[in-house]
């Protein structure tokens, strides 16, 4: 008769999860950076939040498009319809015209410390509230380092702002929140990573794509320099459409809702150290602090274990036959 496995035989598995969880958010952070970075590059080529929605969705959609179709289809690859329209609408064109629309009222600093602090924030509590993770006392310190690392990347211009700042960072909130409980959700109905990239993805494509071009043709897009557009389909469409949004997904696989959705704090840093190149820009004192700031938060958040309180059993999504119009 074997010998039972130790515990550091049966600890060893979960080990290699979180490594590979954490691998999977750090790639997703540095694509959201280049992503922040390469928008920033296209808006001042001329393109707008309705512009790089459109490169986003449609192309993400054509590129999954064929394998969704080879995995149930009528059933969403189990996923199921409702809800798979609600991961397609959280993670969809409204979560990016809701964000972007922010700038009309408050400065690209509050973006970044509240829109990116909710999707962290709410992330950790929605995963207690939906997912019955507890979060511990380490757990609460890192947070509350990352949203101070975010403040100080945002320097002084978080106090920029007029009369109507609030409307702004409303919608910055309401954004961060969008996707936090994208995150939730797809742990919650057990989605896999590639099915929810694709059902996302597809859906929004086929929904938005159409009335894009019905609203606007091609010809804004012909007006911008070729290669701008090109680099914006490549960022938008490719890597953030489908392989941050995948390897996010296995990150919330790997590491569970409320750890998982410590990464996007990750992007501004990023966006940061990307930008010397693109841009020229050079990184302020403020900046830098911020994101050494951040990382240490970032470090401590992650290396403390969430614990599951005693709750129902949840009925998986597609193991157990997520149904066509769940």
């Amino acid at each position: 008769m074997p010998a039972p496995a130790s515990t550091g035989e049966m600890a060893e598995p979960n080990r290699a999860r979180a490594r590979a969880g954490i691998a999977y958010g750090l790639g997703a952070s540095l694509i959201w950076g280049g992503y922040i970075a390469v928008t920033y590059q296209g808006t001042g080529a001329g393109l707008d939040a309705a512009d790089l929605a459109f490169l986003r969705y449609a192309i993400a959609g054509l590129l999954l498009l064929p394998w969704l179709l080879r995995h149930d289809p009528l059933r969403l690859a189990g996923i199921g319809w409702r809800r798979g329209i609600v991961l397609a609408f959280l993670a969809g064109p409204p979560f990016v015209f809701i964000g972007a629309s922010g700038f009309a009222f408050a400065p690209l600093a509050h973006s970044a410390v509240i829109q990116l602090g909710a999707v962290t924030l709410m992330g950790i509590v929605l995963s207690a509230v939906i997912a019955h993770e507890r979060q511990g006392r380490r757990r609460a310190a890192g947070l509350a380092v990352i949203v101070a690392g975010l403040a100080v990347i945002a320097g002084p211009g978080l106090l920029d702002g007029g009369s109507q700042v609030w409307k702004g960072d409303l919608m910055f909130f309401t954004a961060g929140t969008m996707w936090a409980l994208f995150t939730v959700f797809q742990r919650r109905w057990q989605a896999p990573a590639l099915a929810a990239t694709a059902v996302v993805s597809v859906l929004s494509g086929l929904v938005y794509a159409p009335l894009y071009l019905a609203w606007r043709g091609v010809s804004r897009l012909a007006d911008v320099a070729p290669t701008v557009v090109l680099g914006q389909a490549v960022m938008l469409g490719v890597l953030s459409g489908v392989v941050a949004l995948f390897a996010f997904g296995r990150t919330v696989e790997h590491l569970g809702p409320g750890r998982a959705s410590l990464f996007p704090a990750l992007a501004p840093g990023v966006a940061i150290l990307i930008g010397i190149p693109l841009a020229g820009t050079v990184p302020t004192a403020w900046q830098v602090t911020g994101l050494l700031v951040l990382s240490s938060g970032l470090l401590q958040a992650i290396q403390a274990s969430p614990r599951r309180e005693p709750h129902r059993r949840e009925t998986t999504a597609c193991t157990r036959g997520c149904g066509g119009t769940r």
